[in-house]
Formats: C-alpha cells, sequence, structure tokens
C-alpha cells in the first residue's frame, strides 16, 4: 500500500518545509554591511604549543585552544598517536582512543605508586554510592574481580612450578 503526504495533512506542522517560499532561509538575505557589525574581529593569538598536541587529520591547523595538562605519553600517547592518523569518522580513530584512556588510567595508578602514594580505588570508581545504589551490582564486581584475580595468581604460580 503506497502511503501518500494527502494522508498527513491534518498533522500539524506536516509539510511546513514542502513550500520553499515558506522557509525562513529562502531566498538567501541579501546581506548589508550594517547587518555584520560587530562579526568583523581580529583573531587572537594563536595558543602557544609548548607540549605535544595531537590533530586531526582534518583540520590544517591547530584549534585556537587546545587542552596541554596531559600530553601523550607511555604506551597510551602512543595507541592515541595511532588514533590520530585516522579520520575522525572511522573506527580506526575512536576505538584506539578508548583503549588509550583505559590504558592511561593503568598508567596513572602505577605511578602514584611509583610516587608512594596508593590510590583509593574504591572511592574513585564511586565504591560508596555503588554500596548504597546498587550492592547486588556491587557484590558481583567483587566477586568477579577475586575470580580474576585468583585465576591469574593460579596461572602465575604454575609457571613458576614449571
Amino acid at each position: 500500500m503506497k502511503i501518500l503526504a494527502s494522508n498527513y495533512k491534518d498533522i500539524n506542522g506536516w509539510g511546513v518545509d514542502a513550500d520553499p517560499l515558506d522557509v525562513p532561509a529562502y531566498p538567501m538575505k541579501r546581506r548589508t554591511e550594517n547587518d555584520n557589525k560587530g562579526m568583523i574581529w581580529e583573531r587572537p593569538e594563536q595558543q602557544p604549543a609548548v607540549v605535544e598536541i595531537l590533530k586531526s587529520n582534518e583540520r590544517p591547523n591547530l584549534t585556537a585552544v587546545f587542552g596541554t595538562s596531559v600530553p601523550p605519553s607511555g604506551l597510551s600517547g602512543k595507541l592515541r598517536r595511532y588514533a590520530f592518523k585516522y579520520s575522525e569518522s572511522s573506527y580506526g580513530h575512536w576505538l584506539p582512543l578508548l583503549a588509550a584512556d583505559r590504558i592511561n588510567m593503568i598508567e596513572g595508578i602505577i605511578d602514584d605508586i611509583k610516587k608512594g602514594t596508593i590510590p583509593n580505588i574504591f572511592a574513585e570508581l564511586g565504591g560508596k554510592s555503588e554500596l548504597k545504589h546498587n550492592p547486588k551490582g556491587l557484590a558481583r564486581k567483587i566477586a568477579v574481580g577475586v575470580i580474576l584475580t585468583a585465576v591469574v595468581v593460579t596461572l602465575c604460580k604454575r609457571k613458576k612450578n614449571d
């Protein structure tokens, strides 16, 4: 059965863009010099790049403002550099960036331990609120963590004994 637009004419707003003369941007307004007052301005000085900045291969220049607090480093940095070789519209860009974030979290924990700070992972992962709002889920996560740890320890002991 073919559905015709006339079947929808009693729906409020249906076909609102059907008439090109009824569209606010049609025809394009002829602009005058007064329309753009205040829109013409000098571009501010480019923020200096004092650390390595990864930029999209789809942009020829750096953006006007960018973050410099955590430059790419370690394994996560290598993965980020790899990701920026690909277009932002591909999995080859986004999936490595997601993996790099997870690896960077582990690198941060290792750095904290090297500096003598023991991270409170339970609090950082929202343990209090998980305990309050999702105790069954927290118990399941702890059980899975204990099982995985036991498996890893068992495998490591087997390798030592062999």
